[in-house]
């Protein structure tokens, strides 16, 4: 209602008087003198903002790039086509981006048990059915018969 007013009476009194006087209004007054503070104080303010805006879209780079580390190693783990978004951001973070410490292990726990499965044995194991130690028994009697047949080789 005050600027109403202020607004219907203030322009015809500019117009009486000639618009001599300068009459600040609220909305002409400076942002620092809005928040109670002085010019350079003010600066300092909108300085530490900038600075901490730039701290926080740092970190946020950071941590996308970890994520996309994350979801490459994934694609590559079970052969999934690359994402270049991803690449992008691992390449916009610029710092040496690495796998989290206990991924690295459950990679490393997956690797071994892998390379198990892909031995002789491993692959025995997966068939059903098979006792192992029978197998070993039978294995080791096989070698001893054979190193039985090659000592009366020897003899004869």
């Amino acid at each position: 209602m005050a600027f109403m007013v202020k607004h219907v009476v203030g322009g015809q009194l500019k117009n009486l008087t000639g618009g001599l006087t300068e009459d600040k209004s609220d909305g002409e007054k400076s942002e620092a003198a809005a928040k109670g503070m002085t010019q350079e104080e003010f600066e300092q303010y909108q300085q530490q903002l900038e600075e901490e805006k730039q701290e926080r879209d740092a970190n946020f780079a950071q941590k996308k790039a970890e994520r996309a580390t994350v979801r490459s190693h994934f694609r590559d783990k079970y052969r999934l086509p690359k994402n270049e978004v991803d690449e992008t951001q691992i390449q916009a973070a610029r710092d040496d981006v690495e796998l989290p410490t206990e991924l690295a292990k459950m990679i490393a726990e997956d690797n071994q048990e892998e390379e198990q499965k892909q031995s002789v044995l491993g692959h025995l194991t997966n068939i059903q059915n098979v006792d192992m130690g029978h197998l070993k028994g039978k294995a080791q009697a096989t070698l001893e018969d054979l190193k039985n047949s090659a000592e009366k080789c020897c003899v004869m």
